[in-house]
């Protein structure tokens, strides 16, 4: 039996990029070259206001919010749970300051991906470079999803859609921040979570 070519701890992280492309083992061994493990503690900020992202982390253990401040209140804008990718897609792709932070809400074991590394192994490395970019794809899908639920969908629309998709974080994360992710009051939220206990 041939033996790993990387880390066995990121088969979650090959698991989930085979969700968009087969990559050789070469490729595999190329791009777990540049990933960076980072054992973090919970408050930590990955990317604070006002400066740009360089880096995309892939969350193997652990909970992310990204977040905004606005009228002097956070604004959570997204949240990332195990198996998915952390990053300002805006800041890390055009190198421009965001205003959006990103924390950790747990104890987190991430990935990183360098924005240098990776631009490198773009230019060395088509399957990775194909990668890449449907990534990116995925990520502005996400985005104009995002936007169409806070806008046409009801508060109720999007609860069920965020227990269907992500039902942990109802219990890890603090129900302010779940209602304003929904972009909805705390008060709504209640009356939803109500609903659905009767």
């Amino acid at each position: 039996m041939q033996a790993p070519l990387y880390d066995p701890s990121l088969n979650d992280f090959f698991d989930v990029i085979k969700s968009f492309i087969t990559l050789s083992a070469d490729s595999k061994l190329a791009m777990a070259g540049i990933l960076d493990k980072k054992e973090l503690p919970k408050g930590y900020q990955l990317v604070r206001a006002g400066t740009v992202c360089r880096h995309v982390y892939f969350v193997e253990k652990g909970l992310t919010r990204t977040f905004y401040s606005k009228e002097g209140k956070d604004v959570t804008d997204w949240i990332s749970v195990e198996k998915t990718f952390a990053t300002s897609i805006v800041s890390f792709i055009t190198g421009l300051p965001d205003i959006r932070s990103i924390e950790l809400l747990e104890p987190s074991v991430l990935w990183a991906i360098g924005h240098d590394d990776l631009q490198q192994l773009y230019d060395a490395n088509h399957e990775i470079e194909r990668f890449g970019r449907l990534l990116v794809s995925h990520g502005l899908v996400q985005m104009q999803q995002r936007f169409d639920d806070l806008h046409f969908a009801t508060a109720r629309e999007r609860y069920q859609k965020l227990i269907a998709q992500h039902p942990s974080i109802i219990q890890r994360v603090p129900l302010g921040m779940v209602a304003s992710y929904l972009g909805i009051t705390p008060e709504t939220l209640s009356r939803i979570r109500a609903g659905y206990s009767n």
